[in-house]
Order: structure tokens, then C-alpha cells, then sequence
């Protein structure tokens, strides 16, 4: 299908495309003097099982009543959001909950690569605990460089131009209900993925489960 007749079928239809706000907030702080763990992953985004790998980061959601970020944790192979947290301040508490809810969800096997920026949050004592709690490996990315997180950058970049973009919090209580149905209902259970040969996280899962029993 061409963009001209995208651009028809669109008009006829009284649609208008997303465009995507220049507007960033910066999520974590790596100026701090806790440990850097090594960058196990190196850009390797493929794997070959659910939980083997995991990804995770913050990104900033506007509210009327207040600003909210969300922390995000996701197996890469599966795409799916196996975690995820909303809170008002991004702070260590707020990637543990949604690491601790991921864990509990999944249960994963031991030496499992985590993935995160440098971030403080990441980086701190009590995160580094929980991981070795998990018996996770940990792996972090070089220094300003995005790449090394690509997949749940898009993730994050993909849930602003489909959902938060198009959407007006008002109230933090809505921002929540709203975020879970769209992680929840909508991304994992039905939105599909060219990665995924074009299925959803969660039918993506259950296929690879099908096969192996």
C-alpha cells in the first residue's frame, strides 16, 4: 500500500497521524560512584527461550496532577512487559517493585541477564542485592549509548506514540487504570510485532511453550 493511498483512505476516514513530541526528561542519573556492571549483552538482542534475558529502563509520563514515571522490565525474547511499575518519583524503590513483580510473575532460572542503563537506581546497593537474590547476572550499557538498550527504548518510544502522546491524565488513579490496560490488555495479549513474525507477545510464548512440550 502506498503513503498517497494511506494519506486518501486516512482523509475519507477523518484521521490524523501521531506525530511524535520532541520532548525529553531525563530518567536516570549515571554521574554517581556505584558500581558499573560489565556490558554483558553488547548489542546481542537475540536469545533463544523466554527468560534469558531481560531489559529494563524508566521513561517519564505527564499527568495533570502530577508528573509519574514508569519503570519497565521485558523479556527479549518474547517482547512481552513482564514487569512494570508507575510511580511519582523515579526512584530505587520504584525499579525494585517492578523487578519484584516480573520475578514473582516468572520465576526465571538462575543466570538470567539483566539489562539496564547505568542509571543510580540500577546501580545502587539495594538493586544489586535483589539481583543477586534472583541469582540474575547483571549487564549495563555503555556510557550515553541508547543502542545498547534499543529494545526496550522502543518498547518505551512505541507506548508514547501509541498511548501517552494520545492520551490527557487528569488524575494519577486514571493514568494507572489506563497504563494497565494498555500493557496489559492491549501490548502483550494483541498487539503484534514484525520480530515476532507478526504476533503477539503473549501468543508468541505460548507457541514457543506448544513446541517444547
Amino acid at each position: 500500500m502506498s503513503e498517497r493511498l494511506v494519506g486518501i483512505l486516512m482523509n475519507e476516514n477523518g484521521l490524523r497521524s501521531c506525530v511524535s513530541k520532541k520532548f525529553r526528561v531525563t530518567t536516570t542519573d549515571s554521574n554517581h560512584n556505584e558500581p558499573i556492571a560489565p556490558n554483558v549483552l553488547n548489542q546481542n538482542f537475540k536469545t533463544t527461550a523466554p527468560n534469558k534475558i531481560w531489559v529494563t529502563d524508566i521513561t517519564y509520563v505527564p499527568c495533570r496532577e502530577g508528573r509519574l514515571y514508569l519503570a519497565s522490565v521485558m523479556d527479549l525474547y518474547t517482547r512481552k512487559i513482564v514487569g512494570w511499575k508507575l510511580g511519582e518519583r523515579m526512584t530505587t524503590d520504584l525499579v525494585l517493585a517492578a523487578l519484584d513483580q516480573a520475578y514473582e510473575a516468572k520465576k526465571p532460572p538462575k543466570g538470567l541477564i539483566h539489562h539496564s542503563d547505568r542509571g543510580s537506581q540500577y546501580a545502587s546497593e539495594e538493586y544489586r542485592k535483589r539481583l543477586t537474590k534472583y541469582r540474575m547476572r547483571a549487564s549495563m550499557s555503555r556510557k550515553g549509548n541508547c543502542y545498547d538498550n534499543a529494545c526496550i527504548e522502543s518498547f518505551h518510544s512505541v507506548l508514547k506514540k501509541e498511548f501517552i502522546y494520545c492520551t490527557r491524565f487528569r488524575t494519577k488513579d486514571q493514568a494507572q487504570q489506563e497504563m494497565f490496560e494498555y500493557i496489559e490488555l492491549f501490548y502483550n495479549r494483541k498487539r503484534i510485532h514484525g520480530s515476532l513474525g507478526y504476533e503477539s507477545p503473549d501468543r508468541f510464548e505460548e507457541m514457543y511453550y506448544n513446541k517444547i512440550n
